[in-house]
């Protein structure tokens, strides 16, 4: 039975083209995730660099702010790591879960407000944490004590005896049956367990021996944990190549392609400790065109980056990352329909607007709140088409994701999970002309700038002015022999001094300075 059903999804894997493509290089490590040959995952991890999400620290409390009820803890890294109260109470079972009930420890759990929190962790105490999320921008590191070790079947909680398994395995035979094996299998008194998607299928010695590892991991982390003093990093979240085995190398996934010889043997190691039969899947590509874009995934990765995304109907997407949230915009474009189809023309515009929206979250790693504007629509049936077709797209997503249904103006609201810093910040730098804005002032406006602190120096009656010198950007002196020309022609008669022009193709077009001559002080735009 177990045979048959992993032929089946292997075969549905190699028909839909599941594939997760390694590109590893001297500066940085990539992973693509394919489907059906188009580019949904893509993650990169440059050398020196340390992703903390997930890693287990050993804090220690260093200032508490009851005005935000969270705590700061000093875990060793460059900015204090934030604790929310509500982070340091033992979380509820996740509503994408179904609590399996067990024997239940003899001790009664103690009710714990958040208003306990600074009494239980004062100022100078010890904490053990978990990141999860990593510092973005000026803000440090967020934390929680609710530990999760994740494995290849189940997630261990070594500190919460809650059990429970993912919705997202929606056989209500399956379901009964994984129900059982939890019930009787042995977990350490006091810890817990979540059965992952991938559990589906699983015999039960591949979740016992996935516990066992875990219950051992667990084992040297408070071992570690007793041993040092805070701030201590008692657990490091796996590399990149790691991790990916660990999370994507699921049945859904056909192969795993790899340009490099040992981190292919490296792989199939760490896979042959969880799923021995999986690391058939996992094989060395020698080509002589660069893996990625042999795959054409180049190509689909500089698209990640475009403001406006076209769609196969024509249609586009217009993707604006602010501080506060993600705005998308849905346009037509040149999908015009006919005469009598303007409402299906519509729907279709924005179903697959949907798709293309859920997949440039996962592929740009967007996190916080999106605001998605879909094309109207009249009827409320297809308003809830829009919204279910939304549901099923994002619900591939590891992070996790919350959708509302369309306002009355059209408008989608959605959060997802902000885990780290999005794709594009990681990336690019903002540019220092337009400070990310994406704009520059015109040479009009800068010419009206100039003229106007040139007039104000005039103005000044200040002698040590008479001679001034003034260096632009190229395209801002055009402006000024051209169509300014006069103006300063005027403006040097009322000056009685001399006002001389250089250009500077090395500054900013926004930028201007004036030198007076005399003193050597510097005006500046």
């Amino acid at each position: 039975m177990f045979k048959k059903l992993r032929e089946a999804r292997r075969q549905k894997a190699l028909a839909a083209g599941y594939q997760i493509i390694v590109n590893v290089e001297k500066l940085e490590t990539r992973v693509a995730q394919l489907r059906d040959s188009k580019l949904v995952d893509y993650t990169i991890e440059r050398t020196g660099d340390e992703n903390i999400v997930g890693s287990i620290f050993k804090g220690r409390v260093k200032n508490i702010e009851p005005g935000l009820k969270a705590m700061f803890v000093d875990i060793g890294t460059e900015k204090n790591a934030f604790l929310h109260f509500w982070d340091a109470i033992p979380a509820a079972l996740d509503k994408g879960l179904e609590e399996v009930n067990r024997k239940k420890s003899k001790k009664k759990p103690k009710y714990i407000e958040s208003n306990d929190i600074p009494s239980i962790y004062p100022v100078g105490s010890e904490v053990l944490i978990q990141v999860s999320k990593g510092a973005i921008g000026e803000k440090g590191p967020r934390v929680t004590t609710n530990i999760t070790l994740p494995g290849r079947c189940m997630v261990l909680m070594p500190l919460n005896d809650q059990f429970g398994i993912s919705r997202r395995i929606d056989d209500p035979k399956e379901r009964q049956r994984l129900r059982k094996i939890t019930e009787k299998m042995n977990v350490p008194e006091g810890m817990g367990v979540i059965l992952r998607t991938v559990c589906k299928g699983q015999r039960a010695r591949f979740l016992i021996r996935d516990l066992r590892m875990l219950t051992s991991q667990w084992e040297e982390i408070d071992q570690l944990r007793r041993d040092n003093k805070a701030p201590a990093w008692v657990f490091r979240e796996p590399e990149l190549v790691e991790r990916t085995v660990r999370d994507f190398l699921t049945d859904e996934v056909a192969e795993v392609l790899c340009d490099d010889e040992p981190t292919v043997q490296k792989m199939q190691e760490s896979v042959a400790k969880i799923s021995p039969r999986s690391r058939k899947r996992i094989h060395f590509l020698s080509t002589k065109q660069p893996i990625f874009e042999k795959f054409n995934i180049e190509k689909q990765i500089k698209s990640a980056f475009d403001r406006q995304v076209w769609m196969p109907c024509g249609g586009y997407i217009v993707i604006d990352e602010t501080e506060a949230l993600i705005s998308i915009d849905v346009n037509t474009g040149r999908n015009r329909g006919g005469k009598n189809n303007s409402d299906r023309m519509i729907l279709e515009t924005n179903l697959q607007a949907a798709d293309e929206v859920a997949r440039q979250l996962r592929l740009r790693n967007i996190g916080g709140l999106i605001v998605v504007d879909f094309i109207d629509m009249k009827a409320r049936k297809d308003q809830n088409a829009v919204h279910r077709r939304m549901l099923n797209q994002t619900d591939a997503d590891k992070a996790k994701i919350q959708v509302l249904p369309l306002s009355q103006l059209g408008l989608m609201e959605m959060t997802r999970q902000r885990l780290n810093e999005s794709l594009s910040r990681s990336m690019f730098n903002d540019c220092p002309s337009c400070q990310g804005s994406g704009r520059i002032k015109s040479a009009e406006s800068i010419s009206v700038e100039l003229q106007r602190k040139l007039s104000g120096l005039i103005q000044s009656g200040d002698d040590s002015l008479a001679d001034l010198v003034i260096v632009v950007h190229p395209e801002v002196m055009q402006r000024l022999k051209d169509e300014d020309s006069n103006d300063l022609l005027e403006m040097e008669r009322r000056h009685h001094g001399r006002l001389t022009f250089r250009s500077d193709p090395s500054g900013a077009r926004e930028d201007f300075k004036i030198v007076c001559q005399s003193t050597g002080k510097e005006f500046t735009s």
